[in-house]
């Protein structure tokens, strides 16, 4: 069933005279990326859009994949901050940011004469809530071979070991932005002490996190089996020290573990909490899906071990 669904996603791909794939090196994008290449060799292009909400290690890792499968891949630059309505932070904000990301790649896609631009919706999608972001694909007419070939999460996991692809069992991850919570406008200073406090989480060796800024305060989302570590005084040392450094007034750990979406505060109305959760659900498919498997260098020098 996968082998059909995947030859006829990379037939339908063959007979397009070349496509540009939105690719931010996570799985779904790869594997739309994998399935081009295959079909189209040099005439497949994956294009990476570069801006304040992608973390560095996310494109340097978009990099790593798209030479694994050994696809042209070209980058593009844009800032959604340039966006009234997307730093406002409200909950169309991914909306907003797609229409942007979609829109420079097909500035992109003109210029090297490419018709199609594709992206890694898969069928999966359309069924987590609200999902703003798939309304500028529709709007943009950006095409969805995974979603147009019914190819679930679930399967794309698994065209993604048929390929080898490094990325096959990544966990998804929402853009920057979504650390912030609804309402709370958008800065590039947000953002940039949420990378560095996260960066840190991931050379200290955890898999699963977050670093939800609630204007000023840092509160740590570690997954369940992870708590331990967290708990343990060495760690809470070393993030209050390293974490407050980054412009963070307080450090907290969240002892509900990681949750998507919880970006608001512990007291919200549970609808408040619903749409909370739901917006960040459609955050990690609208935009970056991947944890950097080999985190770089710590600037910070962090003291606490990653063993």
């Amino acid at each position: 069933m996968v082998a059909d669904k995947m030859a006829a996603a990379r037939a339908d791909l063959a007979d397009r005279e070349g496509v540009l794939i939105a690719f931010s090196g996570g799985v779904d994008s790869s594997v739309v990326a994998a399935l081009a290449h295959d079909a189209l060799g040099a005439d497949a292009v994956a294009c990476t859009a570069r801006s304040e909400t992608l973390p560095a290690a996310e494109l340097d890792d978009a990099r790593r994949v798209a030479d694994e499968i050994g696809i042209r891949h070209e980058e593009v630059t844009f800032s959604e901050l340039d966006s009234d309505a997307f730093v406002e932070n409200d909950d169309e904000r991914c909306y907003h940011c797609r229409s942007m990301r979609l829109s420079a790649m097909f500035d992109r896609a003109r210029e090297l004469d490419i018709d199609v631009v594709c992206d890694g919706t898969n069928a999966s999608d359309p069924g987590e809530g609200h999902r703003p972001g798939l309304r500028a694909v529709e709007e943009l007419d950006a095409y969805s071979p995974l979603l147009e070939h019914d190819i679930t999460k679930e399967e794309v996991r698994a065209i993604a070991r048929e390929y080898d692809l490094s990325v096959a069992d990544k966990p998804s991850m929402a853009c920057l932005s979504s650390r912030i919570p609804t309402g709370l406008a958008v800065t590039e200073d947000r953002l940039t002490r949420i990378e560095k406090a996260e960066r840190l989480l991931r050379t200290w060796g955890f898999d699963q996190f977050r670093v939800r800024d609630h204007d000023g305060l840092a509160r740590i989302e570690v997954s369940e089996d992870e708590l331990d570590v967290a708990l343990d005084p060495d760690f809470v040392r070393a993030a209050r020290d390293h974490i407050t450094d980054l412009g963070f007034k307080h450090v907290t750990l969240d002892l509900h573990g990681y949750r998507t979406g919880s970006v608001s505060p512990a007291d919200a109305e549970s609808t408040d909490e619903t749409k909370a959760a739901t917006t960040e659900r459609a955050d990690e498919a609208d935009s970056v899906d991947a944890a950097d498997p080999t985190p770089s260098p710590d600037p910070l020098d962090a003291e606490y071990p990653t063993d």
